[in-house]
């Protein structure tokens, strides 16, 4: 019988005597003459278990191949399970970089280059390239990119508020449709009478194109600082990580397109609200903010964010609706996740990013809903070399985010005819004072 089976059946067994002696207890006494035998019974049945247990062990042991029918082409392998490892076998980040510094070091050494670095190096070409690990390059260990694009999605990243699509290629085709409910393109509804025949209408359907472009970070590192392993694995990766947030944000807001995504900021679609008649330089008043909320497409109030420059603090904590703030700093609005306070009920992230105060975009607000990303499936794509900067005595690492985007609408939005004047769209920003 089977091992395990039978040490299911053994510990039924014991159980039941267990179930036995616990009533007794629960019961503040001894068991009785009758429980006694039973309890007898069952740890007498439970022991003549162990030795069907060893016999079935032993037959297991002894017949391990009985019945395999292996043919005489048939051949054994061994593969290193260390390529299978994301890590490649480093304990850190830290500990690559150093075998990184080591294999520079070989030829004037004499000492062999880690093992480690040469897995999924390919073999050398006609000229020497980053890519290979026998030219003198090497991949990082998938695990340390992982890490790296993590840090670049975290706190702060616009990305992940976007429709992001992640791509194997290098670019992907997108249907769109800009018609309204209540314009004359595209398809409608109509109210049918009674017999009547139902109006048709078609799909006005366009394509917008994204195509991956390149961020490349290149960090060298002395191989002086590159001697303190430990420390350099949590330098370097926030390094790569926030310089690529730092220029996907910007390129997501205020990117001019060709060679990097269109922003935002920068589109046909975006709203600017004028500044009141008379108003100051340096000034953000109660109307600018409620005229700006008001342009946002409708529904997307609950996706939106404002993104402001930081000298406009001073001029929010003032403004007031009758006796009601309007900014709530941290510490006082509702569910402030991290951002930087609540203002008219919508988060405010006070960003560098953000035009000068005064300037046109000092203060936006915006559903990022309405903004298309793609990726590269993957994240980020990581490399060393230690060629690139070798008269300088240092060690190069390159890091490759590849990105599209641009706004899902060309144009704002036209409400229905007599409803409104003012157009609205997924971007809205105030305008120069």
């Amino acid at each position: 019988m089977n091992k395990r089976l039978l040490q299911q059946q053994k510990a039924a067994i014991i159980g039941k005597a267990a179930a036995l002696n616990a009533a007794a207890e629960a019961a503040g006494r001894d068991l009785t003459a009758e429980e006694a035998v039973q309890y007898e019974a069952y740890m007498a049945e439970a022991r003549g278990y162990d030795a069907r247990i060893q016999r079935a062990e032993e037959l297991a042991a002894a017949d391990v191949n009985v019945g395999v029918d292996v043919p005489d082409s048939a051949r054994m392998s061994v593969t290193e399970n260390i390529e299978q490892d994301p890590r490649r076998g480093f304990a850190s980040a830290g500990e690559y970089f150093k075998a990184v510094r080591g294999a520079a070091e070989a030829a004037s050494t004499g000492r062999a280059v880690d093992k480690r670095l040469l897995i999924g190096a390919a073999a050398p070409g006609i000229y020497n390239n980053e890519g290979s690990g026998a030219d003198g390059g090497f991949a990082i260990p998938p695990q340390f990119s992982t890490d790296i694009w993590r840090l670049s999605l975290g706190d702060g990243s616009l990305i992940p508020m976007t429709s992001n699509t992640e791509v194997s290629g290098n670019s992907m085709v997108f249907p769109k449709d800009e018609t309204t409910p209540w314009g004359g393109a595209g398809v409608q509804a109509y109210w049918k009478g009674e017999a009547g025949a139902g109006a048709a209408s078609k799909m006005n359907l366009g394509t917008d194109m994204l195509r991956l472009k390149e961020l490349m970070v290149l960090v060298p590192v002395t191989n002086e600082l590159m001697e303190d392993a430990p420390a350099l694995g949590s330098y370097l990766s926030p390094l790569a990580s926030d310089h690529i947030q730092w220029k996907a944000n910007e390129a997501i807001l205020f990117g001019l397109g060709g060679g990097m995504p269109a922003g935002c900021l920068n589109s046909n679609s975006l709203v600017v609200v004028a500044k009141e008649t008379g108003q100051g330089a340096s000034t953000i008043l109660q109307p600018n903010i409620s005229k700006m909320r008001s342009r946002l497409k409708t529904g997307e109030l609950r996706n939106a964010i404002w993104i402001g420059n930081p000298d406009i603090l001073p001029a929010l904590e003032g403004l007031t609706v009758g006796q009601l703030p309007i900014f709530l700093p941290p510490g006082t609005g509702i569910r402030e996740g991290g951002y930087d306070g609540m203002l008219n009920g919508r988060p405010l992230i006070l960003s560098e990013h953000a035009a000068a105060f005064s300037s046109q975009s000092d203060l936006s607000l915006i559903s990022l809903t309405g903004y298309r990303t793609i990726t590269k499936a993957g994240g980020i794509e990581t490399a060393t070399s230690m060629h690139l900067y070798f008269d300088a005595n240092a060690t190069a690492f390159r890091f490759i985010f590849r990105m599209d985007g641009q706004p899902i609408m060309q144009a704002p939005i036209t409400p229905p005819t007599g409803k409104s004047t003012n157009t609205r769209s997924y971007f809205v920003t105030l305008g120069a004072r």
